[in-house]
């Protein structure tokens, strides 16, 4: 068997505001760190370890890594970091709260910009802030391969040849992987290793905070999955994350 556990970043500062955030480097939040350490306790109730450690460049999921490598004292592990795992960008539509844009647009355009699998949210153009050329942190990315603004689709076509080239190799060699990344950056990468359809992904919620493991067999094909936490925890945080997006504010949210 060959161990993989994926795991969604701590709550952000953007999570917490109900903002669609995308490529946006937005910190976490102190219950967002709490979060993380939190899926580290998770990982040693299970008595799991790690040899490598795979996340994207932004800071909410660099640092959900440290915490949690720190709770597991495992802070000495390589970690390698990657665009290709960034959050899907949201385009033009991020920075705004979903709340405003669902009374604005209707909650069924904004699900759509959030969940289709293969809808792209409004595009930013190259002289927008928030464009990844703006950011000196991708100056060594080929421009062309930088979005304006992405679908899942779009997700899955530039995370699934870094899982064959740097991440599938590893776990191939029986090393055990961790990944902390995003919402969609995950979303495409359960889509690839359990091969579900374009129409079941949308549907499918990553909490934030929770590790899901793999074990798999050599051909990296699930023999079994699931999340380290109970039932309860996990419809709890599912139902307040499909919340996001609706006219009406999450609650505790304005």
């Amino acid at each position: 068997m060959r161990t993989l556990v994926i795991v969604r970043h701590g709550e952000s500062v953007w999570n917490k505001e109900n903002l669609f955030t995308g490529w946006h480097d937005v910190d976490l939040t102190e219950h967002g760190k709490a979060e993380a350490r939190h899926a580290g306790g998770l990982l040693n109730d299970v008595k799991l370890g790690f040899d490598v450690v795979f996340t994207s460049v932004l800071k909410r999921a660099i640092k959900t890594a440290w915490l949690v490598l720190d709770e597991m004292d495992l802070v000495w592990l390589p970690i390698h970091m990657s665009w290709r795992l960034n959050e899907r960008h949201y385009g033009a539509l991020e920075g705004l709260s979903k709340t405003e844009q669902a009374l604005k647009y209707g909650e069924q355009q904004v699900q759509r910009w959030r969940r289709s699998y293969d809808i792209r949210p409004p595009q930013v153009d190259d002289a927008d802030p928030r464009h990844p050329r703006r950011n000196p942190r991708y100056s060594e990315v080929n421009p062309k391969d930088l979005p304006s603004g992405e679908s899942l689709k779009d997700v899955v076509a530039r995370f699934i040849p870094y899982w064959d080239k740097m991440i599938a190799p590893q776990l191939k060699k029986s090393k055990r992987v961790l990944i902390v990344a995003h919402g969609n950056s995950l979303r495409a990468l359960v889509k690839h290793i359990e091969g579900i359809s374009d129409e079941k992904i949308v549907e499918m919620e990553l909490p934030t905070g929770m590790p899901r493991i793999y074990e798999l067999d050599r051909d990296l094909k699930p023999v079994t999955f699931g999340f380290a936490a109970n039932p309860d925890e996990i419809r709890q945080r599912i139902q307040e994350q499909i919340q996001q997006g609706k006219a009406v504010p999450p609650r505790g949210k304005s």
